[in-house]
């Protein structure tokens, strides 16, 4: 493999739409309500990416160094575990992305203030302590908690924020959705890989419950990430209902979680993350036909 194709893997990319999901929505509902900052929602887009993929790398390395990548796991190759990038190397590129993360922040801070670097410096806290640390959170089953916190509420609401310098109850709703679905792509990442992750003494929830909870959980987030778009409109965005259209691809992914084990479930987590992209990309366009309307209201009546 070739070095661009090694990092490429190395960085997650079929993970990313946890990462940009989120701000696509936040910044599609500051549009709607006319809070629209531009250079904002690209800064944070370029945060949270890049926090994703700091988190991705570090979680590389961490696995490797704490025997969770062995020769029995069933996922994607890993750089470290294969050999193709030193430890040493992998935990500095780790480093170095957090780093930029960091100097991201810094314009977002400037314009958001207190709240964004109490939320920026917790999120690449959180982003290190994933795996790493003496008390890692994926390890101690609360990777789940972490990623609906900080891929849901945080991007969400931190987005919204950061553009209108307020919250609203819709962006609260909107980040419980999106922030379930994005545990609903590491629900079945646990899932697939409970039997791996008990012989490293990684305790997810699907180790510490078993399948059929690791099961249950992927089915409650699919379902409220759908039930929380009822509340999101009522409080005055009736647009994000175009993300129900989503619901055929949820129906057929959970059939294949439901029904399948182990290596077989390999694809679900590419598909799970692309029904949150297809999610994210319908609640924001029903969201940017709000904010169309309202203008072409707003020109004609004044």
């Amino acid at each position: 493999m070739s070095p661009f194709a090694i990092w490429w893997q190395a960085i997650r990319p079929r993970t990313l739409a946890a990462g940009a999901a989120p701000v696509l929505v936040g910044t599609a509902l500051a549009l709607a309500d006319g809070a629209f900052h531009p250079q904002a929602a690209v800064f944070a887009l370029a945060g949270a990416l890049a926090l994703q993929i700091a988190t991705n790398i570090h979680n590389d390395y961490e696995d490797f160094v704490r025997g969770a990548d062995g020769p029995g796991r069933l996922g994607p190759k890993r750089a470290t575990a294969e050999g193709w990038v030193k430890p040493a190397s992998m935990r500095r590129a780790a480093i170095t992305v957090f780093a930029a993360a960091l100097l991201i922040g810094i314009y977002l801070v400037a314009r958001g203030g207190w709240p964004i670097l109490a939320l920026g410096l917790a999120s690449i806290a959180a982003g290190y302590s994933y795996t790493g640390g003496p008390k890692p959170l994926a390890y101690v089953g609360l990777g789940d908690l972490f990623v609906l916190l900080f891929f849901g509420f945080a991007a969400v609401v931190g987005t919204y924020y950061v553009q209108s310098s307020t919250t609203s109850t819709a962006a609260w709703w909107l980040g419980l959705g999106v922030g379930a679905l994005s545990t609903a792509i590491l629900a079945v990442n646990n899932l697939r890989d409970h039997i791996s992750d008990r012989a490293a003494g990684k305790r997810t929830l699907a180790v510490r419950f078993g399948p059929g909870a690791a099961r249950l959980e992927y089915t409650l987030c699919l379902g409220l990430s759908y039930v929380v778009l009822l509340p999101a409109a009522l409080a005055g965005h009736p647009g994000v209902l175009l993300g129900l259209l989503s619901l055929p691809s949820a129906r057929i992914v959970h059939s294949t979680v439901a029904n399948n084990e182990g290596a077989a479930l390999a694809p679900s987590l590419g598909a799970t993350a692309k029904l949150l992209a297809r999610y994210g990309l319908l609640v924001s366009a029903g969201l940017a036909v709000e904010a169309a309307l309202r203008a072409t209201l707003s020109i004609l009546f004044g």
